[in-house]
């Protein structure tokens, strides 16, 4: 019968006013109770009440817990079900998927194993229900495909399910079975399982599924949706056609079909064709001169051209694969002549034979924006703009004479989109082409680029403060010269008061800037008495220091690419701007101090801004703590560590981000001190351990064992009362298996650190140690 909460639901339709009894119902849950309650709980999770979500999602939760097979056996139905609607059978598939997989590699590991340790009879019922329920959805992509594929990726590695891929196949091609829906869902389904089971597993079937792929690509394929889920299923699956490819012939029909889909009417069609075309330039680039004149070429120009801004992405993104590869294969020619072999493949040099007529598609592409694009939309103007960065990168001087007219010609330009495409393209081509034939242009071009760090529009500000960045960071000459370093330096300081999207790409501008007067500056002992920005110096810290607490900070990254410029500035200080780094010193401490204060107080909507703030804190501190000499060291060292073990303590939890921060920072302190450390070991080996033993973040676990080894380093025999714990310690996690594999080898050298610093005394934790090293030195 069903339980009280169950019946309390039946015909009860779940809303806000049902939250006590749900919240009753998750006390005394018993899933075969009520086929309404799952119903009810699925159309729960995706309620825009937060309370309800939660609710819905500790219910599922539970579920699973109590017994997992039959929760997805009942989640099998609800998908299976052709009566219940849309949203359920989603939800249903969505939370069937999150059960037997994850993204995390070892947490999906041990969901597969899970899944296969279910009995094999509810296993093959599940899998004959989801099966059987490709096609019968009215939403695309399909639920149930991607929880076949999810199935597949357990079942087939081991040999399990082999009627699978046959019965994939028959829906494709048995016209008893191939309705175009189920056409579709299973294409689909071929697709993602072509994207997620390593290539070997499928071997067998590879023929028959690129048979079955390209006769539902081919444009005598009345239904534009079957042509779309098979196009996209050759996408995932072109990692193992390598033999395909291998075979003129086999190519020959798979470049046809392909090319024909780029001309599909069907824009869905078209742009799954050009992302397919896309990539197989990219995997098989030695097979492709046959193609390139004839089709490739054509039809990616003309994709470029189009209006349809996926349709001109892809476009573009062939010439900039094209170009990664050319790149690639030129640095492996110079390998290769250097080492007197001959290159494993040569290039075609198709990025040079096209530039002519691609580089002035580009540019007229780079004024193909609205002013009020969103930054974080990739669009055919962005794309333009990081094509020409990879042709200038392969081509080198011959992409300067296509550009530079065009910058020439519309840097003043009275519409603000050709002035902002002249600026784009011409930090586009500042890395490639020779310094030498760069530096001149570059020099006339820097009054301009400053005037225009206040032009009348704000996406030209943006684009001229990345430009002047891109000077600054590759060819710094042209900005310190004198005659251009004072107006810059002006403007820059300017330039932080600006939006955010700007004044971000003038601290990055900045940051390059500072570390190219410290490299060209005369150096003393290795460090240089003075540099060029000196007579500033003071000013530009003041400023990037009134930026970090701008309450507009956490737009376009801007607070964290002020501290990042603050961080670039104490690292790169001459010495005699050593008193504004003592300075900044302290407001640094202060600052952290403060925000250290608020913990606790901080509402959840402002936990991650919270904790990357602190992150940021901690990071300049560490740079402070490595520029500053030891006597003002020991003078802020009390309260340093003060902060630091805060930061470390478990009321913060074991927060990688954080504590990783925190404990390098401590590396940082115990460089600086050496032996006058020794005093803050008690306080805060507690944290070091619970470092060590941190499972959820290697990189915390990393961090921790690095500041044993500085330890070691900084205190030598000193570290004798601690080194059998910490030894144990490391021992502990060397010997686990579900540690990270890059933690073991860094641990195996921190040992031979401690061995160096306590000497004789080592001798007592040899034995263990020598054993862990003698299985660490079998280890494949």
């Amino acid at each position: 019968p069903p339980s009280t909460s169950a019946r309390l639901l039946i015909g009860t339709p779940f809303s806000i006013d049902s939250k006590s009894v749900y919240s009753h119902r998750l006390a005394t849950f018993e899933l075969h109770s009520s086929t309404m309650d799952l119903v009810q709980i699925l159309e729960a999770t995706t309620s825009p009440d937060r309370e309800i979500l939660q609710q819905a999602e500790q219910f599922l939760r539970q579920a699973a817990e109590t017994n997992l097979a039959a929760f997805l056996n009942s989640l099998a139905d609800e998908l299976a079900s052709p009566d219940r609607t849309n949203v359920v059978r989603m939800a249903a598939g969505l939370q069937f998927k999150n059960y037997i997989t994850a993204k995390d590699s070892t947490l999906k590991l041990q969901y597969q194993q899970r899944w296969l340790a279910i009995d094999l009879a509810v296993r093959s019922q599940i899998k004959a229900k989801i099966l059987a329920s490709l096609g019968t959805e009215r939403n695309s992509p399909s639920s149930a495909a991607q929880c076949v594929a999810y199935m597949a990726c357990a079942e087939l590695p081991g040999g399990s399910w082999p009627e699978l891929v046959p019965s994939l196949l028959a829906n494709v091609t048995d016209p008893q079975r191939s309705t175009e829906h189920v056409k579709v869902a299973s294409m689909e389904a071929i697709g993602y399982i072509c994207e997620e089971v390593d290539q070997s597993v499928l071997s067998m079937h590879a023929n028959e599924l690129l048979t079955a792929v390209m006769q539902c690509m081919r444009k005598e394929e009345p239904s534009f949706a079957v042509r779309r889920a098979a196009t996209r299923a050759l996408l995932n699956s072109l990692e193992f056609t390598n033999e395909n490819f291998d075979k003129e012939s086999e190519r020959n029909y798979i470049m046809e079909v392909v090319c024909e889909a780029t001309q599909c009417v069907d824009q869905h069609v078209k742009v799954a064709a050009l992302q397919t075309m896309v990539k197989i330039v990219s995997l098989y680039y030695q097979h492709m001169e046959a193609y390139m004149g004839r089709a490739l070429f054509p039809i990616s120009v003309d994709a470029m051209k189009s209006l349809a801004d996926d349709v001109a992405l892809q476009g573009i993104e062939f010439w900039s694969s094209i170009c990664d590869e050319e790149t690639d294969l030129a640095i492996e020619a110079a390998e290769a002549a250097d080492g007197r072999y001959p290159p494993r493949q040569i290039s075609k040099f198709y990025v040079k034979g096209a530039l002519q007529y691609v580089v002035p598609i580009l540019l007229a592409t780079l004024t193909r924006q609205e002013e009020y694009d969103d930054e974080d939309d990739w669009n055919p103007c962005k794309a333009a703009g990081v094509c020409l960065c990879l042709m200038a990168s392969c081509c080198g001087n011959d992409v300067i004479g296509l550009v530079l007219p065009f910058v020439q010609n519309n840097m003043k330009n009275p519409d603000w989109k050709f002035r902002d495409a002249a600026v784009m393209a011409f930090g586009s081509v500042l890395e490639g082409p020779d310094q030498t034939t760069l530096q001149p242009i570059v020099a006339i071009a820097m009054p301009q680029l400053i005037e225009m760090l206040n032009d009348a529009s704000l996406v030209v500000q943006d684009s001229t403060a990345w430009t002047v960045g891109r000077v600054c960071d590759l060819l710094p000459e042209a900005a310190l010269r004198e005659n251009h370093l004072v107006p810059l330096l002006h403007t820059l300081i300017q330039c932080l008061e600006k939006p955010p999207r700007v004044a971000s790409n003038i601290c990055w501008a900045l940051s390059s800037l500072v570390e190219s007067a410290y490299d060209v500056a005369e150096k003393k002992e290795d460090e240089p008495p003075t540099f060029a920005l000196s007579p500033v110096f003071a000013t530009l810290v003041t400023k990037l220091l009134v930026v970090t607490d701008r309450a507009d900070g956490d737009q376009s990254n801007l607070r964290t690419a002020a501290y990042e410029a603050l961080m670039e500035f104490i690292k790169n200080s001459p010495k005699d701007c050593y008193a504004t780094i003592q300075e900044m010193t302290l407001v640094i401490l202060q600052k952290l101090q403060r925000v250290l204060q608020l913990a606790g107080s901080v509402d959840d909507s402002g936990v991650a801004q919270y904790q990357d703030l602190q992150s940021l804190l901690c990071a300049t501190l560490q740079s402070v703590l490595r520029r500053i000499v030891k006597d003002d060291g020991m003078k802020i060292a009390d309260a340093v560590m003060e902060a630091l073990l805060f930061m470390l303590s478990p009321s913060l939890g074991k927060g990688g981000g954080l504590h990783e921060d925190a404990l390098m920072a401590v590396g940082s302190l115990i460089e600086l001190l050496g032996l006058d450390f020794h005093i803050y070991l008690d306080k805060f080996k507690p944290s070091l351990v619970a470092g060590l033993q941190n499972k959820e973040s290697h990189l915390v676990c990393a961090a921790a064992v690095g500041v044993i080894g500085d330890l070691a380093r900084a205190l030598g025999a000193q570290i004798a009362p601690l080194t059998g714990e910490l030894i144990e310690g490391l021992l502990g996690v060397l010997s686990d298996a579900s540690a990270h594999r890059s933690v073991k080898p860094q641990i195996l050298s921190v040992f031979g650190d401690i061995a160096l610093a306590i000497g004789a005394n080592f001798q007592s934790c040899l034995q263990g140690v020598m054993h862990l090293l003698s299985q660490a030195s079998q280890a494949q």
